[in-house]
């Protein structure tokens, strides 16, 4: 079942998303329950970031990096 809810947005975004969601061949509405899903379902937390560091543990540099080049940008 679905409920309606009344949100407060600035005008002008709300005009940017609706325009968007047009360009999409989708609703505004559409596309805030997308949104409220993906919401509801990411979880993210310090134990998924520790666990995504930790995957990415085999990654090694070949050689040491000096000052300078850390500080590129």
């Amino acid at each position: 079942m679905l409920k309606n809810i009344t949100l407060s947005a600035d005008e002008e975004l709300i005009q940017k998303a609706r325009e968007r969601a047009q360009k999409e061949n989708t609703s505004l509405n559409i596309s805030f329950r997308q949104w409220l899903q993906q919401y509801v379902n990411s979880s993210t937390t310090p134990l998924d970031y520790d666990n995504f560091i930790q995957s990415l543990s085999y990654a090694r540099s070949t050689r040491g990096f000096s000052r300078d080049e850390f500080n590129e940008r």
